[in-house]
């Protein structure tokens, strides 16, 4: 059942077209768990950086039980590697839970790419996602990667 349940998803997710930034349903239907993914993707291949799309998984601790993250992508640097984590909804599960990691693992350099940078965290708050990363020190861009983290890729 489930198996026929996620092949009409994928059907249905193909057939389904919106409007430029609507691409959710084609991020689905190429693996990706949304259409940003396989934009950042496409892209990172564009400019010949291997894609490597949720590769790893960064064990952290919830306080009483222990949880797995998976980032989205695990990109190539002087001396190691970085993560980028595409968001188009953060939800406040998604904050704590980087807060989290951050705390548990400070030396792993994760990064996040907003579709939208100026989204509040919240209905009626007057902090937007931007806000919160300048707060706690997270690395972001608004809508497309800065050519400065595509160069430190390709060095």
């Amino acid at each position: 059942m489930k198996l026929l349940q996620r092949q009409n998803l994928a059907k249905t997710a193909r057939s389904l077209t919106f409007k430029k930034g609507r691409s959710f349903y084609r991020g689905i239907a190429a693996g990706y768990r949304s259409g940003l993914e396989q934009t950042i993707s496409d892209f990172l291949k564009t400019e010949g950086i291997e894609v490597q799309y949720e590769t790893d998984k960064i064990g952290y601790t919830v306080p009483s039980r222990q949880s797995k993250y998976t980032p989205d992508f695990k990109l190539p640097k002087p001396g190691g590697f970085w993560y980028l984590e595409t968001k188009g909804i953060w939800a406040v599960q998604d904050r704590a839970k980087h807060l989290l990691i951050r705390k548990q693992h400070p030396t792993i350099d994760i990064r996040f790419l907003f579709s939208n940078a100026r989204a509040k965290l919240y209905k009626g708050s007057k902090t937007t996602y931007a806000d919160y990363c300048e707060k706690h020190d997270f690395l972001y861009a608004h809508r497309a990667m800065p050519e400065a983290w595509v160069a430190e890729c390709k060095a």
